[in-house]
């Protein structure tokens, strides 16, 4: 119901498919006019554009006596390179406008090798221009993906890109077994349906307490026993058992696995950002800004259009006279209602009158009017709030309009914020995997000031703008700048 209905609200507030389509054929066969008149994407993009400019910041902060304020920085600044260099306003933007259009959307987190010529990887947020190429999990309840376990994300390509890009431009027989027994959607004459199953599942893992007062997952002790043991770092304890959660990438057609990830997070990497949440009976609807307000839209074109006919239809008004007073210059005569003359001559004791106009259809004309306001009342954003003059004239008075429009369309804007704190919760657990070796990472300041951080690896301490730290002596003061070390957390602000 979900997706047909974001389709339905796309159509009809953004592409202009208002009008049921019977009676726009039946219009258009009597050649009657069928007008559109859409004031929708106005209201779409006033919500749209107020959360552009209050763009949300993700801070980081330490959540644990292991974590340092230090690395917790250059979490924060590296994220924000993250955003910076994958233009992830793209991504934020694209999926606050399908939401308030049509009620939902989605940005995804994905790695990237940094080079060509290198096996370092980094993060990066793209965006999902079409929503409802994601297949969410239908039994989640939460405000954001958290507690997704599935999730797909399909793409139809074309036959021949699916041989380059899947098979090694090695040619596939499209009528041998398995894919001659696919069907649509899965397959058609010259595409190919790819998708990619993203699933999660609960593993038991084991944690070790180590004598530098250090807690290890047991497979990362048992891969590095050997450096600890040197270091003379032992295990204290018995091992604790406790649940994790395990999360594979699947990519796929309809009669093959093409190739299987495991993905180093917790979190499925699909973001929703929803519009307007209802839940009935335990069914979710997702319900986008200008859901109720389509009557309304409807009734404004009926009236505006009803307005049009009724002026077009109404006769031209003629001239009035004796028989033979429009003999003389009879061609200005028949032409005076479509052409400008200087003067007409006439015959006759008295001169040609001219029949009144019947005037403009004031009832069509209240009835747009009165539609237009109410379209507005649904909505909750009223003129001031677009930019328009209204009754208010106190530069005071016309900021509180602005506000209570605002305030009317925030749950957007703020689910928008929640999208986001999401994802920078994604990103704070798949840095320390991605960023896992001794490198040194780009990071970019709050002034937008990109520096190089030294990551895992002894270094020289550095202040916030990246200028080294020294002891009252001169000394340099060491470092290490761990990014497995502790937990972090963080708040997101928006503005």
């Amino acid at each position: 119901d979900n997706r047909e209905l974001w389709l339905d609200d796309v159509k009809f507030a953004r592409l202009g498919e208002q009008w049921d389509e019977r009676v726009k054929q039946q219009r258009e066969l009597e050649q009657r006019p069928v007008l559109t008149v859409n004031k929708l994407p106005a209201f779409i993009r006033q919500v749209v554009n107020d959360a552009r400019q209050n763009k949300p910041s993700i801070k980081v902060h330490p959540a644990d006596s292991e974590a340092d304020p230090a690395v917790a920085d250059i979490y924060s600044d590296l994220i924000r390179n993250i955003e910076y260099t994958s233009d992830a306003d793209v991504a934020y933007d694209t999926a606050m406008e399908c939401a308030v259009t049509g009620g939902y959307g989605f940005f995804r987190i994905n790695t990237k090798y940094a080079t060509g010529d290198t096996f370092d990887q980094d993060l990066c947020i793209e965006r999902i221009a079409n929503p409802l190429a994601v297949y969410g999990d239908p039994y989640s309840t939460a405000a954001d993906s958290s507690d997704w376990n599935s999730a797909f994300i399909i793409d139809v390509i074309k036959k021949s890109v699916f041989e380059r890009e899947y098979k090694g431009a090695e040619a596939v027989n499209w009528n041998d077994e398995p894919y001659s027994s696919l069907r649509d959607p899965w397959i058609s004459d010259d595409s190919v349906l790819i998708a990619e199953w993203w699933k999660r599942d609960k593993v038991k893992k084991q944690i070790l307490l180590l004598s530098n007062g250090e807690v290890i997952d047991a497979a990362v002790y048992a891969t590095h026993q050997a450096t600890f043991e040197a270091e003379g770092i032992a295990v204290v304890g018995t091992p604790r058992e406790i649940e994790g959660y395990k999360v594979t990438q699947y990519t796929m057609t309809g009669a093959e696995v093409l190739s299987t990830v495991e993905w180093p997070g917790k979190f499925i990497p699909i973001v929703p950002v929803y519009g307007d949440e209802v839940n009935v009976e335990g069914k979710r609807y997702f319900r986008s800004l200008i859901r109720d307000a389509k009557d309304a839209q409807r009734m404004y074109n009926y009236w505006r259009t009803m307005a049009t006919e009724l002026v077009a239809l109404a006769p031209k008004a003629p001239f009035i006279g004796r028989v033979g007073a429009f003999e003389t210059e009879r061609g200005k005569w028949e032409t005076a209602n479509s052409a400008t003359h200087a003067f007409i001559e006439y015959d006759g004791p008295e001169a040609p009158q001219r029949q009144g106009f019947a005037g403009v259809p004031a009832g069509a004309l209240q009835e747009a009017l009165s539609t237009s306001d109410e379209m507005k009342a649904i909505l909750g954003i009223y003129d001031a709030s677009l930019g328009a003059r209204s009754n208010e004239t106190s530069g005071r008075a016309i900021m509180a309009r602005q506000r209570e429009g605002d305030v009317s369309t925030f749950h957007f804007v703020d689910n928008q914020s929640r999208a986001i704190r999401h994802a920078g919760r994604i990103l704070i657990d798949l840095i320390p995997h991605v960023y896992s070796t001794e490198r040194i990472i780009r990071v970019m300041g709050v002034d937008g000031s990109p520096r190089n951080v030294p990551v895992n690896q002894e270094t020289q301490a550095l202040d916030e703008k990246g200028q080294p730290v020294v002891d009252g002596e001169g000394r340099p003061v060491p470092a290490v700048y761990a990014l497995d070390a502790g937990k972090y957390d963080l708040i997101v602000a928006a503005g």
